[in-house]
């Protein structure tokens, strides 16, 4: 058994790389072998959203907080709400983030294959964001 203390792992700021605004990414566990799961926790303040990405062995998400987006490639944004649960099916190209007024945290859990665990791809623009 292990047991990881709340605040005993270091918040760490979202790559602006795939992410836009501002995204806190707080570490919850990490997949250790055999095991590919790993999770985090994901805040986005108003309008931040993640880059359009895939992940090769699919997404699972649990909104905890506040009110956010998703969307797959092709078809409308939906709004999330906290205890909503999201999954995204392996190579399905997405998007997540808050909404443009408000907040949204979430767990993310996702596994890696051959130690991959995401595909990043290009940003979602305004125009996508704003539809």
């Amino acid at each position: 058994m292990k047991i990881t203390r709340a605040g005993s792992q270091k918040s760490g700021k979202a790559s602006p790389d795939w992410f836009s605004g501002q995204v806190r990414i707080d570490p919850l566990f990490a997949a250790e072998s055999p095991a590919r799961a790993a999770g985090i926790s994901v805040t986005f303040e108003p309008g931040a959203r993640t880059a359009w990405h895939t992940h090769p062995l699919g997404q699972v998400l649990i909104v905890t907080s506040g009110c956010g987006r998703v969307q797959r490639w092709g078809d409308a944004i939906e709004d999330i709400r906290p205890g909503d649960v999201v999954h995204f099916a392996p190579g399905e190209k997405h998007w997540h983030g808050a909404g443009p007024d408000t907040a949204m945290t979430h767990i993310a859990i996702h596994e890696a294959l051959d130690g991959v665990a995401v595909d990043w791809l290009e940003f979602v623009t305004d125009e996508q964001y704003g539809a």
